[in-house]
């Protein structure tokens, strides 16, 4: 009788894997190798932002502070916004934000937002109300618990979005996709576990209606840009940013075809410059696919670890503890919101990559504008004006919208180039190259 019970426990549970496995049928599409680029403007609809871990604070974080800017969120296994406090709140992180410690509730939270939104550090929260949020949870992770996750939900619901909420699988501390090399409920490198489900495509439903089936084979490519010219100062390490950042874009993007923007953020230990990482996340993330099938670009920000007198963050986190002395970490002028902001801000730039903004010759024949009626000097040599230089205190720029603050200093909104102190006696001089966007002259 033993024997046949156990015979009869393996037989159920043999049974069980051939229908996970069986659950969701996918063919690997590996990520294309990086194009180095700039980059471009395209004609994006719509912006959202994902995340997992700390990508998954992060994204809150853009959600909550740029919700004029964001439609939507998707978070796997985080708790809410400004759940560590207001500076460097470090072990109120670990402990409050991750465990079951000491920490504010969400009706408490939701008030301090209200607040910062009163205060114009973070954008209204009305635009939050029926904003579409996606949340996952497993119930085998012991890194950020089961009752964090749902003091996130909580919040989302008391400032009036639209919740949808996975807490029924057994997966571990990871994001789960199809293409997860992890098994479900384990928690270990690299993060990306497989359940026998495909929340991306639940993820994406939510966020943005019905969605065609995912490619099997990438058709776009992955460009290798430079986040430096995204980071106050110049500086992306300075902030536990990589020199590198990542976007990948399909074809009919690249052809003026419009499309969203989905910004996708990698947790702990995912960055592609962490220990041997690489490519990892945006391989197995399953995002890829989808943006082919549905004109969707994703951006790949990329995080670092760093350890100085003034940050430690070993683990190449996302900042959603304030480290490094970021006070504004998790509303306007955070210095890595601000630097995936300038990312965001470029590709939604309305302007469109060169190869596709030079017509053939053929559209403009010669003999539809006579020489006489269009004197030479009526013609600009080019169709685009050179921005004009704007010089005025880092104080008046600010007021004026083309900088904001932080610690004491003025950056310039877009570029973030630092512009020194913040008062009414130093001066700057600043051009707006695209919507938005404003550099040093």
């Amino acid at each position: 009788m033993r024997k046949t019970t156990s015979v009869s426990a393996l037989l159920t549970a043999a049974l069980a894997a051939v229908a996970a496995a069986a659950a969701v049928t996918v063919v690997s599409a590996a990520v294309p190798s990086p194009t180095p680029d700039t980059l471009h403007g395209y004609n994006i609809s719509d912006t959202y932002v994902s995340g997992v871990s700390s990508g998954g604070y992060m994204a809150n974080q853009l959600h909550v502070a740029y919700s004029s800017v964001f439609s939507g969120a998707g978070i796997f296994t985080a708790g809410p916004y400004r759940c560590a406090g207001d500076f460097d709140y470090a072990v109120t992180a670990q402990n409050g934000c991750m465990q079951n410690g000491s920490r504010k509730s969400p009706a408490e939270l939701e008030a301090a937002t209200r607040s910062l939104a009163d205060s114009g550090k973070v954008d209204a929260v009305a635009d939050l109300s029926g904003s579409p949020v996606y949340l996952y949870h497993g119930t085998s992770d012991n890194t950020v618990l089961q009752a964090v996750n749902d003091d996130l939900a909580t919040y989302y619901s008391g400032l009036g979005a639209n919740v949808t909420y996975n807490k029924a699988t057994a997966a571990g501390h990871a994001w789960v996709s199809p293409l997860g090399p992890v098994a479900c409920s384990d928690t270990q490198s690299p993060f990306v576990n497989k359940c026998g489900n495909d929340p991306e495509k639940d993820m994406l439903t939510t966020l943005m209606g019905s969605v065609s089936a995912p490619a099997t084979s990438l058709g776009g490519k992955l460009v290798q840009f430079d986040q430096n010219a995204y980071a106050p100062g110049g500086d992306a390490n300075a902030i536990s940013m990589d020199a590198k950042g990542f976007a990948y874009i399909p074809q009919p993007c690249s052809d003026g075809a419009s499309c969203r923007l989905m910004v996708a953020l990698h947790g702990c230990k995912q960055g592609f410059d962490y220990q041997s990482f690489g490519d990892t996340f945006m391989k197995d993330a399953y995002l890829n696919e989808y943006a082919d099938t549905n004109n969707m670009i994703v951006l790949y920000p990329q995080a670092i670890p760093l350890s100085t007198a003034n940050t430690t963050n070993p683990n190449g986190c996302w900042n959603w503890w304030g480290y490094g002395g970021d006070a504004a970490y998790a509303w306007h002028g955070g210095k890595q919101i601000e630097a995936i902001m300038g990312m965001v801000r470029k590709l939604s730039g309305g302007q469109t990559p060169p190869t596709t903004t030079v017509p053939p010759t053929t559209t403009v024949p010669p003999t539809t504008t006579p020489p006489t009626t269009t004197p030479p000097t009526t013609t600009p040599p080019t169709t685009t004006p050179t921005p004009t230089c704007i010089t005025d205190t880092n104080y008046a720029h600010t007021t004026a919208g083309r900088a904001h603050t932080s610690n004491g200093y003025a950056y310039a909104n877009g570029s973030n180039q630092n512009l020194g102190l913040w008062n009414v006696f130093i001066k700057s001089t600043l051009k707006e190259t695209s919507p938005g966007y404003w550099e040093k002259c």
